[in-house]
């Protein structure tokens, strides 16, 4: 004999049978897993992986005289770049410029030997020198003086400013970029590129004031330096725009690889260039975090010496993220037009 059930008993039934039928696909389960999963490898990767056991590689230093440039470059090999100067002084001059990190000089009737080093360089830069000239030194048996000649601003002691502002408006043209991506329906083209763009001179301009008149952490002159974090922004928030324009929901984690993981972790604030693994060392200042670290340094310790290479790969790629932007519903209603 059949056994009827309930009404309650038959609903939860129809309930589970219909939730069965209709589960969703496990791409839309997978998809948010994958990118969390590959985001966190690739952040925590970057961050410790690449301070994990820095070491230099031909890290430029200016050696005054002949025989001490060559007898630095036999002993220290590919460690460090000699620059062969004619006296201390052309030395001092090429670390106030930025050409070296640090220069070396003694007197072939002395055993004394002089190291001034670009303290603003960054530390890890400059410990590396420090200990690779001092072993020399004490090999040689002889005593070393180190002077740095462009130490940190006061409340910039341990030289991380540049990073966090490098970071902070990354962080906020990306977040920027991400919510103008929701309003694709609401706001036309052209005024979401006059928020983007707006938007981003406000960033620049407020992380400025707040770096240096308010804090006193980054002495570069105001507008110099608004320019080139409005230009941080400005690259950060239409490179995000683009990629999630082009490519969709994954734009936006692809984004986030590019720009807050690998920029902000290879950009040479918080480990020097010269320290890091080749391959990192290749893409450091090319990526918009590392040639805005580059642009900050420079502006505020070497008299914007070797600014312009910095500030021109940030106006590049602001500038072709935003003409890409902007071309992309001409090529849709393109594409439109030769699929009917």
């Amino acid at each position: 004999m059949a056994t009827r059930l309930g009404p309650a008993a038959e609903a939860d039934l129809t309930t589970a049978t219909s939730s069965s039928a209709t589960a969703p696909p496990v791409r839309l389960w997978l998809q948010p897993a994958v990118i969390a999963l590959v985001v966190v490898a690739a952040f925590v990767g970057c961050y410790i992986g690449l301070q994990r056991n820095p070491q230099p590689h031909r890290v430029p230093v200016a050696v005054a005289g002949q025989e001490l440039s060559g007898e630095i470059r036999r002993v220290l090999g590919d460690s460090v770049d000699v620059h062969p100067v004619a006296d201390a002084a052309t030395g001092r001059a090429e670390v106030e410029r930025r050409d070296v990190v640090a220069a070396l000089s003694g007197r072939a009737d002395s055993d004394r030997l002089r190291l001034d080093v670009g303290g603003a360089n960054g530390q890890s830069t400059t410990m590396a020198v420090k200990s690779l000239i001092g072993a020399y030194a004490h090999g040689s048996g002889q005593r070393l003086t180190t002077v740095d000649v462009v130490p940190f601003a006061r409340f910039d002691s341990r030289g991380l400013a540049g990073f966090y502002m490098a970071f902070g408006v990354t962080l906020a043209g990306f977040v920027l970029a991400q919510n103008a991506l929701g309003l694709a329906n609401h706001l036309h083209l052209r005024h979401r590129f006059w928020l983007l763009s707006g938007v981003s001179v406000a960033i620049g301009i407020v992380a400025t004031v707040i770096a240096g008149p308010i804090l006193g952490a980054v002495p570069a002159p105001v507008m110099p330096l608004a320019f080139a974090l409005t230009l941080l922004a400005a690259a950060a928030t239409f490179t995000t725009k683009l990629l999630g324009t082009y490519l969709g929901p994954v734009g936006v984690p692809v984004a986030t690889l590019l720009l807050l993981t690998v920029g902000n972790s290879t950009s040479g604030a918080t480990i020097g260039p010269d320290l890091l693994p080749s391959a990192a060392r290749a893409v450091s200042a090319l990526l918009p975090p590392g040639a805005a670290v580059r642009a900050v340094t420079d502006l505020s310790y070497f008299h914007g010496a070797q600014a312009v290479q910095p500030l021109a790969t940030l106006a590049l790629w602001a500038a072709i993220a935003a003409l890409l932007v902007g071309l992309h519903p001409r090529r849709r209603r393109r594409r439109t037009r030769v699929t009917t």
